[in-house]
């Protein structure tokens, strides 16, 4: 089986551009957009279900062509075309999809937060990999990855999973063959993979 860093194709001409989830409920009577609640996207990178109480709103700039396939801050953003094709695949327990509004969007969209993080990063095959140690001042992170290059996976290690983040590295988001040839037929716009 092979597996796919999957991302969003910024060189689409004329594409949306997603800003920063924001709690929906969250402005007050003259107070700005930028001082609205953020909401903590790093959530969407612990491999767990969330429940969220409060609406998230996303805004655009610049408004655009709208993808079904995109990232706001790193966080995926899905239509619900693509909620369709993982119920079809039955990836129902891999996956979480929180209702999000998008402005001037009447359709539904949805954030797409995977629940597996698996330690498979096949450190040898990558092009470089660098960890935390104790002279960066990270007592926390001595032994975490800093950065990875030309991210490997070690299939074994992976076993059946179909999309996950690879432990140390959530900022990635995996899926299998069978999901990119799934998604690629479907035709679902906004999408690109790369073998890792």
């Amino acid at each position: 089986m092979k597996y796919y860093k999957i991302y969003d194709d910024v060189y689409i001409p004329g594409r949306w551009h997603l800003r920063m989830p924001l709690f929906s409920d969250s402005k007050r009577e003259g107070e700005r957009e930028e001082e609205r609640e953020l909401f903590d996207v790093w959530r969407f990178k612990e491999g767990r279900v969330l429940e969220i109480e409060r609406p998230i709103r996303l805004s655009m700039k610049p408004a655009g062509v709208a993808l079904e396939f995109s990232h706001a801050m790193g966080v995926p953003i899905v239509h619900r075309r693509v909620v369709s094709l993982f119920e079809r695949l039955g990836l129902q327990k891999e996956v979480q999809f929180i209702p999000v509004e998008v402005e001037d969007q009447t359709e539904p969209w949805f954030i797409l937060n995977a629940l597996r993080v698996i330690r498979c990063i096949d450190d040898a095959r990558c092009e470089e990999v660098l960890y935390w140690g104790p002279e960066d001042g990270e007592p926390d992170r001595v032994g975490e990855y800093q950065n990875v290059r030309g991210l490997r996976v070690d299939p074994e290690k992976v076993e059946s999973a179909n999309i996950f983040r690879p432990w140390g590295w959530q900022v990635v988001l995996i899926v299998s063959e069978h999901v990119k040839q799934a998604m690629e037929s479907e035709g679902i716009t906004g999408a690109k993979f790369i073998e890792v």
